[in-house]
């Protein structure tokens, strides 16, 4: 895999390698309605296009993001925003974990939950945010995203060991190991690129475009998701030498073919 040393995550006149698509299961994990939009449902109109499924599961359904609105009114709306925000790009299975908004613990609680749904989807590529203090462009990261972002990587791992979290297997959920890549978005090291020019980023738009509720609440703080997205990805595709890319830190969790000490 690429690492690049640049400071900003992207290295000048350097290409980033797509991400494999010789897949069929994808599981996008999330802090809060609206994460998966900024960048990463591009990717996902992609690989639904292409005939793959993708299932989003959300740990909170951040009822505390709407300063106006109380949670009891916030959750349910944003709830509601982040269905139709996955309809936009092909996704119809989304669920959500109930942990509270802005309080997330890492912890065996939320890995827990999160091999749950691992076990039941059973992807081969998980997709999930950044877990860092700084993400890409040196911007400073939310407490929910991080720890679902850690949580999310380990509970990769988990999902396959039988003898972490055994009591899922009372529910039916047997191991599954075959989780391949971790792909983290707005990391700011990335290693592989998603294609998303033309209609997935159209799709990707409208799929934030959904959230127009959430977005007015942020007030002074919100922005235009048509020129936010375009911007973000087409910085990202001089990377993968193409005209707009979603980058994305990837995290392979088994060898493709012989280990190197074999070849």
């Amino acid at each position: 895999m690429t690492t690049l040393d640049d400071p900003a995550g992207f290295g000048a006149g350097t290409t980033l390698p797509q991400l494999p698509e010789d897949w069929e299961r994808c599981l996008a994990v999330a802090a809060h309605p609206d994460d998966i939009e900024y960048g990463t449902a591009s990717a996902v109109a992609r690989w639904t296009a292409g005939g793959k499924r993708v299932s989003y599961l959300l740990v909170t359904r951040g009822e505390a993001g709407i300063d106006g609105l109380h949670p009891d009114q916030a959750g349910p709306l944003r709830e509601a925003e982040e269905r139709a925000g996955a309809r936009e790009v092909g996704v119809d299975t989304v669920e959500f974990l109930d942990h509270r908004d802005g309080t997330v613990e890492y912890g065996p609680a939320l890995r827990r939950d999160i091999v749950r749904a691992i076990r039941r989807h059973r992807p081969e590529v998980v997709v999930t945010g950044a877990y860092t203090v700084r993400m890409v462009a040196g911007v400073v990261n939310q407490a929910d995203h991080r720890v679902v972002g850690l949580a999310t990587l380990d509970a990769a791992r988990d999902a396959g060991n039988r003898w972490i979290f055994p009591e899922l297997a009372d529910e039916g959920l047997e191991p599954w190991g075959g989780v391949r890549f971790v792909c983290v978005a707005g990391a700011d090291r990335p290693t592989h690129g998603v294609d998303v020019s033309g209609e997935p980023l159209e799709r990707g738009i409208a799929s934030l475009d959904a959230h127009a509720e959430y977005t007015k609440g942020l007030g002074a703080q919100g922005f235009e998701p048509r020129a936010f997205l375009t911007w973000a990805a087409r910085r990202g595709g001089p990377a993968l030498g193409v005209e707009a890319a979603v980058l994305l830190d990837v995290h392979q969790l088994a060898f493709e073919g012989p280990p190197p000490w074999e070849q």
